[in-house]
């Protein structure tokens, strides 16, 4: 039973994820690269803001649990407004990149787009994201133990596994929608990316009520996904045209 629940966890927070790193991503070095350090930026804001809240713990009356929960809130806000503004450090080093390589490249032209480069950094922070919110669960999975054995709910590692699957996609598409807003200077876009992070993060404190949780983190990531999605140049034409599997410019056929 806990190789089922360790390898089906597995499978629902990281196997659409792997679908689009091994679709999107995989062929394409500079999209590996771009993905890693985008990866490395977003560990590199867990790293500061964690140290900053176990030095606020520490210096704190670990006795006052009031007090520790208010710290436990503070350190998980103050981590999304530290992972955003890596996000845009990120911006900024990646613009900089497209610069360097129109500058070497023989026709002018950046191999890589800004909008492309946005989808694959979000992947990068969604997956090591993901990789820290679940790792130590996946490992818990194996047991020993048994989840609910004093009443609590058996849909933990589950609902989990759930939440880390909605977790990297929001950041994908996050990405698009923060470096979209940066690129064309709409700061309401990005204030509405922060706004969503902190919104989602703040959701999980509902737990063990995790339909106070995955419910808005769903609607939230299907919001950001359409608007991203726009966001890209896409539009319901095209949807429709990849639903019916047609090729551009072809029409649907009456059926006989």
């Amino acid at each position: 039973m806990t190789l089922a629940v360790f390898f089906g966890c597995t499978f629902i927070a990281f196997g659409p994820a792997l679908g689009l790193f091994l679709f999107t991503i995989a062929r394409d070095p500079l999209r590996i690269i771009i993905l890693i350090a985008g990866a490395f930026f977003w560990l590199v804001s867990l790293l500061l803001s964690s140290l900053i809240w176990f030095i606020a713990v520490k210096a704190s009356n670990p006795q006052d649990e009031s007090l520790q929960k208010g710290l436990l809130i503070f350190g998980v806000m103050f981590s999304v407004l530290l992972q955003e503004a890596f996000r845009f450090l990120y911006y900024k080093l990646l613009r900089k990149a497209i610069e360097g390589l129109v500058a070497l490249s023989e026709d002018g032209c950046s191999p890589i787009s800004i909008q492309q480069m946005a989808y694959v950094a979000g992947v990068g922070f969604g997956l090591m994201s993901g990789a820290f919110s679940m790792i130590n669960l996946l490992a818990d999975a194996l047991g020993p133990g048994t989840v609910g054995i004093h009443g609590d709910s058996q849909l933990y590692f589950l609902t989990s596994a759930f939440m880390t699957m909605v977790l990297i996609f929001l950041h994908t598409f996050w990405g698009i929608l923060f470096f979209h807003g940066c690129e064309h200077r709409r700061w309401w876009e990005i204030t509405a990316v922060v706004v969503m992070h902190l919104a989602v993060s703040g959701s999980t404190f509902c737990n063990p009520l995790y339909v106070g949780s995955l419910v808005p983190s769903y609607l939230l990531m299907a919001t950001a996904a359409a608007w991203a999605y726009l966001l890209s140049g896409g539009s319901a034409q095209n949807l429709r045209r990849f639903l019916l599997c047609l090729r551009s410019g072809a029409s649907p056929q009456p059926a006989s």
